[in-house]
């Protein structure tokens, strides 16, 4: 018998959401990392107040990276604090590194952090976007859309 799918998960819950990045990049594909932290770093992202907005991950000696994140540090840890803008080892299987590597290593590609979250099992991970930069013709044709979908639903909404 299958197993019923849980609708709504109390230990599922979203720390940080980099909204920007879906601005500023075409994302392609997205990639599912465990993240490897401290406990004042596990305490403290429950808490909330971490950013992702700056960071990219990497692809270095063949491990990978997630660089330039803020974590806030957790008041109640007094001797073992974390650093907060630390260099993060993140998780995959050597060949979805392959794969990352392979990607990053064309023109204009590169690894961007989309959400942060702790699963079912109350593990945090951290959602990657394989990304390319969008220029700045491409971030106007995407608000001219978004405006016009919001025009359109106004003018919609007034029609009835």
């Amino acid at each position: 018998m299958a197993k019923k799918k849980q609708t709504s998960d109390p230990n599922y819950k979203v720390i940080a959401e980099n909204r920007r990045a879906r601005f500023d990049y075409a994302i392609e594909d997205d990639i599912e990392c465990g993240i490897v932290l401290d406990g004042s770093e596990v305490k403290a992202l429950r808490g909330n107040g971490t950013n992702i907005a700056d960071s990219y991950a990497a692809v270095e000696n063949g491990e990978l990276w997630l660089v330039n994140s803020y974590i806030p540090p957790y008041e109640q840890a007094k001797v073992f604090k974390h650093e907060e803008r630390r260099r993060r080892k993140l998780l995959v299987s050597k060949k979805e590194l392959a794969d990352l590597w392979n990607l990053t290593q064309r023109k204009g590609m590169t690894l961007v952090p989309l959400v942060i979250y702790f699963n079912h099992k109350g593990r945090a991970k951290i959602k990657l976007g394989i990304a390319k930069g969008k220029k700045l013709h491409d971030k106007r044709e995407t608000q001219a859309k978004r405006d016009w979908g919001r025009q359109k639903q106004r003018l919609l909404k007034d029609a009835r």
